[in-house]
């Protein structure tokens, strides 16, 4: 029985009470041929996309990313997407994903060049393992973006907050950490101000007190982050959005990339400067991801 799937989504759904949402989206082979070559999600990476974790068959946090979704997508100049619809895909596809760890791939792209309509699917395959590093940790080396910290409010052209396609530059920084020796990056605006990494939320411990950076510098607001948040809070940590100096981030007492599928893996250097890990703490945020959440 094959182990990944994918539904293709008519984007055009009508908000009527009586419309059967269902009815707008339908099963295709993912290993076929589904999208035109005209594709401009292919061609340009113009497009959006959330990426929702699966834990034995229970889709995690799905509202939020919907409506990260619909915040990408009007951030794109993409029609809105119909909630209700996408909801219903999810669960469809979850389904389908009974035991394990998956990831469920929700696309919404401009459609084919010339095109008519936008065009959308979501997808389901098995979850990388992250086991080892969500126990041993991460080392990270900081990259430039190129870009200082007001240039989200400055350029919004460049997309920094919306969850884009455009995926090259990601990509690109994480092979450079790896030819630097380490594991992943840390973007860091040219003056010096923490961002994120290429895939995942960074999140910093000082004491009692854990911080992420403030989204107005230009990062995407992770899911994940969110609801970590949250239950450190219930637990008595306090919990902020700062505006996060380079090197206060290497003098952390402990830090975490955080995202939907990897979860939390610590970080165990920074530019080659180790950082305290601390277990327990780690294996109970991974606990707390691993558990069903809405």
């Amino acid at each position: 029985m094959t182990r990944r799937h994918a539904l293709l989504i008519d984007p055009v759904a009508s908000d009527d009470d009586r419309t059967d949402v269902a009815d707008t989206f339908s099963a295709v082979d993912p290993s076929g041929p589904v999208l035109s070559l005209g594709e401009l999600s292919a061609q340009r990476g113009d497009g959006v996309f959330e990426s929702i974790g699966v834990i034995d068959g229970h889709p995690q946090e799905v509202t939020a990313h919907l409506e990260r979704l619909e915040q990408s997508a009007r951030l794109c100049d993409l029609p809105a997407p119909h909630l209700g619809q996408w909801r219903a895909a999810v669960a469809e596809i979850a389904a389908l994903c009974p035991t394990g760890e998956y990831v469920i791939k929700l696309i919404l792209s401009r459609g084919a060049d010339h095109g008519p309509a936008p065009t959308a699917w979501v997808t389901a395959s098995p979850a990388p393992d992250f086991s080892r590093v969500r126990r041993e940790g991460v080392r990270v080396v900081t990259l430039d973006r190129g870009v200082d910290s007001g240039a989200s409010a400055r350029a919004p052209w460049l997309l920094l907050g919306a969850k884009t396609l455009s995926y090259a530059v990601n990509m690109a920084a994480i092979r450079e950490a790896n030819r630097r020796g380490a594991d992943d990056a840390v973007f860091v605006s040219s003056d010096g101000i923490v961002l994120e990494a290429p895939t995942a939320s960074v999140i910093l411990r000082f004491g009692d007190r854990v911080v992420t950076p403030e989204p107005a510098a230009g990062i995407l607001h992770g899911t994940t982050q969110l609801s970590l948040f949250a239950h450190l809070a219930s637990r008595g940590f306090e919990v902020g959005y700062e505006r996060i100096p380079v090197e206060r981030l290497r003098r952390a007492e402990g830090g975490w990339l955080v995202s939907s599928v990897r979860l939390a893996a610590p970080i165990s250097a920074v530019d080659d400067r180790d950082i305290p890990l601390d277990a327990a703490l780690t294996t109970s945020l991974n606990e707390y991801l691993l558990s069903p959440r809405d």
